[in-house]
């Protein structure tokens, strides 16, 4: 069932299903993920807010954001993804066993002349371009980034700053990007860590997404025992959300969250594919225009997309004053809360449920109450910063 808000529109599961007898990323791949991450120059959880006194305000139990602009010093969470997967593949590559070996093994210099000799190619909004060329640092190997049309210079400007990448914005949308970057790699012998997927390439976005995974270990480390009743998560092509989602259901078997996945209203890719009806995914044509550049994608990653279409409770699809609505709220909370400096791509959920707790009809659909503990990710920081200072200090994009 569809419903129809003023500057975002709501699509009910109608087939959702709590069924747990296969779940991908659980805390065993956590585990995996995050002994490595723990060993990286920079490490440190990213620390989770509590919003009380918005919480107080609203008539609920609890909201928190796990702030994810402070990741590794580049301002977003998709560092998790791309270091770990270019950790698996690394060890593929070298005969390496990945459960016994970790991030100190690649500082030999020997170690570094092998991987120095392989090249990483990747499609990127901004963020998981960063990621990888961060991680290609790392590991003393090289990338190149294709960005989609429309890509602000200053993040073109921040992948290549941010390790060893060459960084291009391309005339593609990014579905294009993404199929430039794999004949690419097909051509020149590179590797293409990205984390959207089709048939036959699975293996590297599985290994991203459980990157991702450490940001919901520690989330689950830091609530205790508070268990959360809410969860929004914002998407691209949903590997993120997905994996996330996959992994709080198995930590919280008993009381699992209601789940809603959230995009761009004009690159709703996951949410076209729900409202199809055919358990199929589906394809955005042309080139969709948003601020959420992070969320701008046209297809649904197929890893993590049955576990989205089966589990995930709402799916939301919101113009782009949502999130904007959302950066000022972070950036001017109520009373002794914590600010927050959360971008495009990190404000859409706050900006969204920020509109449902202020009406009665929302909270009741989502079944929101006064036990309610609510549980978001801001994403990004400012990652475009002059965007992000227009948008909060009251300039609006929205057309």
């Amino acid at each position: 069932m569809e419903y129809r808000f003023k500057d975002f529109r709501i699509l009910k599961n109608k087939s959702l299903t709590q069924a747990t007898q296969y779940v991908r990323f659980d805390k065993a791949v956590a585990a995996d993920a995050i002994r490595f991450h723990k060993n990286l120059p920079g490490y440190a959880p990213a620390p989770l807010v509590a919003l009380k006194e918005l919480a107080t305000a609203t008539g609920i139990s609890d909201i928190y954001c796990k702030d994810e602009s402070h990741r590794f010093g580049l301002n977003a969470f998709k560092g998790l993804g791309g270091s770990y997967a270019m950790f698996r593949i690394l060890c593929e590559r070298l005969g390496l066993d990945y459960k016994t070996v970790d991030y100190r093994y690649f500082r030999k210099d020997n170690v570094r002349k092998q991987c120095a000799k392989i090249h990483f190619v990747t499609a990127t909004d901004g963020n998981h371009g960063k990621g990888v060329s961060w991680a290609a640092k790392l590991f003393g190997c090289s990338a190149t980034v294709f960005m989609p049309k429309g890509s602000v210079e200053t993040r073109r400007v921040a992948i290549e700053k941010a390790g060893n990448a060459t960084a291009e914005i391309t005339d593609f949308n990014y579905d294009q990007a993404v199929e430039h970057s794999w004949n690419l790699a097909l051509k020149n012998d590179w590797i293409l860590i990205q984390d959207t997927a089709w048939d036959g390439y699975e293996q590297y976005p599985e290994w991203i997404i459980d990157g991702y995974l450490t940001l919901a270990a520690e989330t689950v480390e830091q609530l205790g025992q508070i268990i959360p009743t809410h969860v929004f998560l914002q998407a691209g092509v949903g590997a993120m959300a997905g994996g996330v989602m996959e992994f709080l259901q198995s930590c919280y078997r008993e009381k699992p969250p209601i789940f809603t996945i959230v995009e761009p209203v004009e690159a709703a890719c996951i949410y076209q594919s729900v409202k199809a009806g055919d358990g199929l995914v589906h394809t955005l044509e042309g080139n969709p225009s948003t601020i959420m550049a992070g969320l701008n994608c046209g297809t649904p990653c197929r890893v993590t997309w049955p576990a989205i279409r089966d589990k995930a409770a709402f799916f939301c699809a919101c113009d782009d004053i949502i999130t904007e609505e959302g950066m000022r709220a972070y950036a001017n909370p109520i009373g002794r809360d914590k600010a927050i400096v959360a971008g495009e791509s990190g404000a859409v959920t706050y900006g969204l449920v920020n509109r449902i707790l202020q009406d009665e009809t929302l909270r009741n659909l989502f079944r929101i109450n006064a036990d309610s503990v609510i549980l978001l990710i801001n994403t990004e920081g400012d990652t475009d910063p002059d965007g992000y200072q227009q948008i909060v200090h009251g300039k609006s994009f929205t057309k």
